[in-house]
């Protein structure tokens, strides 16, 4: 295990949904560290809490009680405008559904984020990527005109292209056959093995998890597993036995 100081953690985090009898205890005092240059892979049964990890660590929601610190920042002392421009730079996004806009091509689509920061493309990165996602003969096409596997590796050239400090996927292979999904799956493989990448991955396939560097397992809201990703049958093993 990496025993470097992560560059995204979380300490004591606890999210509870609504109140009284009503209340829904999501993540129960999590603790957890993610190292630079590591793939992790979050597992755990439905309701486990383990998007709503995902999305704190995100800044896409807050804790109720706890911290979230990315490169030394603390999310909770930000406002609204200051966390959206962390979200910016410092994380990439790969959703199940990729989250294209249908509008633009996928050359786009891959640039979009560094617009919207008002940043100019490092043309050489941009040239790489490219490469790697296997997509330079489908820059001009719009989502529309291109596979399901195509607008995910669309999608990760676009989450990479900002250089993040963390890759957080939520179920990136969820809304793929085994083909698009093992190209998926090597693609965010190679941006840790070769860019230094860190990556967070929400799965539930043993599949995914298998390409990953750790597995945490969440059940109720905590972390019960956390331990080096082994093949795909000590994977399901492992949940069998949380399940």
């Amino acid at each position: 295990m990496n025993d470097q100081s992560p560059i995204v953690s979380a300490a004591d985090v606890t999210r509870i949904f609504g109140e009284g009898d009503a209340e829904v205890h999501a993540l129960n005092g999590i603790s957890v560290g993610f190292p630079e240059g590591r793939f992790t892979a979050i597992m755990g049964p439905s309701g486990s809490g383990k998007s709503t990890l995902m999305h704190i660590l995100a800044g896409l929601d807050r804790p109720t009680s706890g911290t979230v610190t990315v490169d030394g920042t603390d999310l909770g002392e930000l406002d609204d405008g200051e966390l959206t421009e962390v979200r910016r730079d410092k994380f990439g996004f790969v959703f199940q559904f990729f989250n294209l806009l249908p509008v633009l091509t996928a050359e786009e689509n891959i640039l979009l984020p560094l617009k919207l920061a008002g940043r100019e493309p490092d043309r050489e990165r941009e040239r790489v990527l490219i490469d790697a996602v296997g997509l330079g003969d489908r820059l001009s096409h719009r989502p529309a005109e291109l596979s399901g596997g195509q607008q995910q590796r669309v999608a990760i050239a676009r989450a990479l292209m900002s250089k993040p400090t963390i890759v957080f996927a939520d179920e990136p292979t969820g809304n793929l056959d085994s083909k698009a999904s093992g190209e998926v799956l090597g693609l965010l493989r190679r941006a840790v093995d070769e860019f230094g990448q860190t990556v967070a991955m929400v799965t539930h396939d043993a599949q995914a998890a298998a390409t990953a560097d750790r597995v945490l397992v969440l059940v109720d809201g905590r972390i019960v597993r956390d331990e080096a990703a082994g093949d795909v049958e000590q994977i399901l093993d492992l949940m069998k036995q949380e399940a």
